[in-house]
């Protein structure tokens, strides 16, 4: 799930570049008047709401934007990034409201930005700059009641291709388990693109299925090698707990909904390094936070997929289908979209069993470089006998300055230079709910 070339790190490096010689071009600050926005006034409390919880020391981002010092040199480069909308990262279409992790600026705030730099950033009254927000030291989801840590460093090389790696976590629950929250954070940030963190009970008991996904597109080749892994189904793990990537927040679930993981379980991590330049070592740790009780709904976290395609080469717009059916009434709280760097954009549709359709999600401008779970304000009530259509789109040219090699036919793999077609989604049962047979 990393870009191969270039990863958005170097992306973020030649941004820098590009704002830093924009930055350069800028006079003294003058002095505000009643009519231009000011840094200490309008300025900094849009960036505190929207921008440093990424922009600030220690965080993914490459630049803090936290001080009127941090942030005059990209004054005019911000304005740019917001108009074009790279800034905030966000890609799905829908109306403000529609998601609870939402990023995105109202066009007030967009107008206060761009006068601000239009008037040549100034500062205004320093007393009247507010505190900017406080952060967990370590831990956006708080103190963790458990912490799971690779059981060893990894290196990195200062170069070439690192291939996707797996490590294997034992939980040595003796019990059941409510999660409430979980966080993957990397040990090395600058090295670390992203961890997908599932949770395998290699001989445990199965719960009922609540969905089913299309069987005939499920199919995928087994390339999980030997060893003392757990066994996958149809070649890829069955519980997407949590993310780390550009773009993902920790997951805390909703109130009233927790989701249980089985005793004796592993922490399944499948981390992507991205070598830069500088050799250097990994150990990441995941926290997980346990609610007090059970919940009122059990949290399913589960995905569907289409692995049976074939991309042609030069492909401009080539579409990827599949689907998903309800076997009893469910919550839907959550979707993740996933290709690698041809895919180009998304759409899911819930289709009634009355044949009545939805419009569910939309995102007509995937970046790879920016990996979302999509939670809905307010969660999508789904009926037994629905379906939600995954479709995704590829951009296989020339055209795709991503893509590695336009001149090949591309199938599903791990690899960026392969692809994918896979949703996560995370959906809610009322606790004690049985699910009917597929």
């Amino acid at each position: 799930m990393t870009k191969s070339s270039p990863c958005v790190w170097y992306a973020l490096v030649a941004l820098i570049a590009a704002m830093a010689g924009a930055g350069r071009g800028m006079q003294a600050a003058p002095q505000s008047t009643d009519s231009s926005p000011t840094f200490t006034r309008d300025v900094a409390p849009i960036l505190y709401a929207n921008c440093v919880t990424c922009h600030r020391p220690g965080e993914i981002a490459p630049m803090s934007l936290v001080s009127y010092q941090d942030v005059r040199p990209w004054a005019r480069a911000i304005t740019r990034k917001i108009a074009d909308g790279s800034m905030p990262p966000w890609h799905a279409d829908a109306p403000a409201g529609t998601f609870s992790n939402e990023r995105k600026l109202t066009a007030e705030e967009k107008s206060i930005l761009e006068r601000w730099a239009a008037a040549g950033a100034p500062e205004g009254d320093p007393t009247a700059l507010k505190p900017p927000p406080t952060f967990a030291d370590g831990w956006r989801i708080g103190t963790p009641d458990a912490i799971f840590q690779m059981e060893e460093d990894y290196f990195i090389p200062a170069s070439g291709t690192i291939q996707y790696e797996h490590f294997y976590i034992p939980t040595n629950f003796s019990e059941a388990k409510w999660l409430k929250a979980i966080e993957a954070r990397p040990g090395n940030r600058a090295l670390v693109h992203h961890i997908l963190v599932f949770y395998e009970v290699p001989d445990g008991p199965r719960v009922a299925p609540a969905v089913q996904p299309n069987r005939e597109h499920s199919r995928i080749e087994n390339r999980n090698p030997p060893g003392n892994r757990p066994a996958r189904n149809n070649g890829f793990p069955s519980r997407l707990l949590a993310t780390y990537a550009p773009g993902t927040d920790a997951q805390v679930f909703p109130d009233g909904t927790a989701l249980q993981l089985a005793p004796g379980g592993l922490l399944h991590l499948q981390v992507h390094y991205t070598a830069n330049g500088t050799a250097g070592t990994d150990r990441s740790k995941i926290g997980l936070i346990f609610a007090k009780e059970p919940p009122a709904e059990e949290l399913r976290a589960g995905q569907f997929i289409n692995g049976q395609f074939t991309i042609p080469p030069g492909a401009v717009d080539y579409e990827v289908a599949t689907d998903l059916t309800f076997l009893q009434d469910a919550t839907v709280r959550g979707i993740f979209p996933h290709t690698h760097v041809r895919g180009k954009r998304w759409s899911y549709t819930l289709e009634l069993p009355d044949g009545t359709k939805r419009p569910l999600l939309s995102v007509p401008r995937y970046d790879f470089n920016w990996q979302t779970y999509y939670m809905f304000r307010e969660p999508i009530a789904v009926p037994k006998g629905a379906r939600i259509v995954s479709t995704a789109w590829y951009d296989n040219s020339t055209a795709n300055k991503s893509n590695p090699d336009p001149t090949k036919a591309v199938k599903w793999g791990d690899q960026t230079w392969e692809e994918m077609q896979y949703t996560g989604i995370l959906y809610s049962l009322k606790r004690g709910a049985t699910a009917s047979a597929p």
